[in-house]
C-alpha cells in the first residue's frame, strides 16, 4: 500500500514501514523538517513489504531520499532530517535557503 502526497519540486522522499509507531513518528519528524526549512517535497508512505525489501534494509523504520536510503533501522530527530535534506549529494534542495 502506498499513500502519495505530491507537492512538487523534484526531491522524493519515501519512509519505509510497516506503520508502527516509530514510522508514524519518522513521517512526523520529516514532516516538520521540510516545513521548516521550507521546503516542497513529493513524500510517499511505503508499507508494502516487497516493496521495503528492493532496498536491501534489514530494519524499519527507513528514509529514502531521492533513492537514496539515508536513515534505517532508527527514528532520526527533526534536525538530523533536516541536515540530509539541506546538503544532499549534488548540491542542495532548499534553493539557497539553509
Amino acid at each position: 500500500m502506498t499513500d502519495k502526497k505530491k507537492i512538487s519540486n523534484g526531491v522524493n522522499i519515501k519512509i519505509l514501514g510497516t506503520g508502527c509507531p516509530n514510522c508514524q513518528k519518522l513521517e512526523a519528524n520529516t514532516k516538520k523538517a521540510l516545513e521548516e526549512l521550507k521546503l516542497e517535497a513529493s513524500v510517499e508512505k511505503i508499507t508494502d513489504i516487497e516493496k521495503i525489501m528492493e532496498y536491501n534494509v534489514m530494519s524499519m523504520p527507513v528514509l529514502v531520499i531521492d533513492e537514496k536510503v539515508v536513515f534505517a533501522g532508527s527514528v532520526p530527530d527533526t534536525e538530523q532530517i533536516k541536515e540530509k535534506l539541506a546538503k544532499p549529494q549534488g548540491g542542495c534542495f532548499c534553493g539557497g535557503n539553509c
